[in-house]
């Protein structure tokens, strides 16, 4: 799944080459690309017609498209496989491609929606008076938000009762981190992902911190990380980050600290990447 940085290319693309531009057409190509938006294809096609795009905004992993003009946001699930491609108008349709959106301007280029797997999808929405799209307004901020408050999510965590990688995956906690930045940070922290968030010191918490935004921001100067071609930006391009992880996908691998092989264990349908030296497991206290 796309985790923040390869959210925040994409917002940054849309950005630039979609807000200010009105909609002249929509094309719903599959049902389920829009199976979100509860009144159907028809109603979102109609309901976009006409409406001016703003600025692409995010919070985490969501990305969405607000209008101008009505307190109305269109709301991307990238899921596995979803892209948003800005093409020319000219180009020929992909394979997979579920939804089309047409400007009215002279520009050339229109807006696609392509997802091979059609786990994503896109959905309109009222909007709260922040400007968040109402189905997600119980989003945490994400550690790149200016407005992210460190004490708060220390004290959260301390409270959560929970184990620390369970915590960063938490989104009404933190938001934007998934299971490749959550061991990475963790790596770089030199903390394994079962330990209780009750023993956080603050400043342990501090430096776990700085370590997400440190790999996030890493990740975001070269395009995030792409394993395969289907996540993109929004001309078509994969990101390179997968180079540089320290222990995402490493197994067997050297520790890039101590050279002992890092290991992979199973971990909430997922997978866990870390060195056993460096990263300790907790210590289990047994009842006297």
């Amino acid at each position: 799944m796309p985790e923040l940085p390869e959210v925040e290319v994409v917002r940054r693309g849309l950005e630039r080459w979609v807000a200010d531009r009105t909609v002249a057409e929509v094309e719903v190509l599959h049902p389920r690309a829009v199976r979100r938006h509860l009144a159907g294809g028809e109603d979102f096609a109609q309901r976009l017609r006409g409406h001016r795009m703003g600025a692409a905004r995010r919070r985490g992993k969501y990305l969405w498209l607000p209008l101008d003009d009505a307190p109305l946001a269109v709301l991307g699930h990238l899921g596995m496989s979803g892209q948003l491609l800005v093409r020319p108008e000219e180009a020929a349709d992909e394979k997979h491609l579920r939804v089309r959106v047409r400007f009215a301007d002279g520009l050339g280029t229109e807006l696609r929606f392509v997802d091979q797997r059609t786990f994503g999808g896109l959905s309109l929405h009222d909007t709260t008076a922040d400007g968040l799209p109402d189905v997600i307004g119980h989003i945490a901020r994400d550690p790149l938000d200016e407005a992210f408050d460190d004490d708060a999510f220390h004290t959260a965590l301390r409270l959560r009762r929970t184990t620390i990688k369970r915590a960063l995956l938490d989104q009404s906690l933190i938001s934007g981190v998934g299971n490749i930045y959550a061991d990475e940070a963790l790596w770089r922290s030199r903390l394994h992902y079962d330990r209780p968030t009750a023993s956080m010191t603050r400043p342990r918490s501090a430096e776990l911190l700085g370590h997400v935004r440190d790999v996030m921001t890493a990740a975001l100067a070269v395009g995030g990380t792409s394993f395969d071609s289907l996540y993109v930006n929004v001309n078509g391009e994969s990101g390179y980050f997968d180079r540089s992880l320290d222990a995402y996908g490493r197994e067997g691998l050297p520790c890039g600290r101590c050279g002992t092989p890092m290991r992979r264990r199973p971990w909430m349908n997922r997978s866990s990447y870390f060195c056993p030296k460096c990263q300790r497991p907790p210590r289990v206290v047994t009842a006297r």
